[in-house]
């Protein structure tokens, strides 16, 4: 069996993550005001503004401080390159959206971390990205063992 291709595939802010965030955060002000709408102006709608602006902020920085670096597969083994440094690894596929992948990056050692990986970050090595992250081929060879009896 032959394993994918190797490949580099560059990861940074995700501008979809941005956007969804955005809207989650619009559709609970609404909500909000829908409710201010129908009752008075309360203490429980003062912790609830205080509570969607808090999401809001926590979101916003989260976005931010998103991992930016490089994923590389080299045909044997997986990388996580992030400010010059390499950490060996691999990737869990958590979520196919077709055009973008959220995966999860399991390091040798460290903290697991979340990338979201897009189809708009480099169309020419999308494919090639999405064939080695589902290459269900193995570079480990299993000790020979008895053979089965016939």
């Amino acid at each position: 069996m032959h394993s994918a291709p190797s490949v580099s595939y560059p990861v940074g802010r995700s501008a979809f993550v941005a956007w969804l965030y955005a809207a989650l955060v619009l559709v609970a002000m609404l909500a909000l005001l829908a409710w201010v709408a129908q009752s008075s102006l309360g203490w429980r709608q003062w912790i609830a503004l205080a509570a969607v602006l808090a999401s809001g902020g926590i979101a916003a920085r989260d976005w931010r401080d998103s991992p930016t670096g490089v994923l590389r597969w080299d045909g044997v083994d997986w990388s996580w390159e992030e400010g010059g440094a390499a950490t060996p690894g691999h990737p869990e596929i958590a979520m196919d959206l077709q055009s973008r992948l959220l995966v999860r990056w399991r390091p040798e050692s460290g903290p697991v971390r979340w990338l979201w990986l897009e189809r708009a970050s480099d169309v020419s090595h999308w494919d090639a990205l999405r064939r080695a992250v589902y290459s269900r081929a193995s570079t480990h060879v299993r000790a020979a063992g008895k053979p089965p009896a016939a």
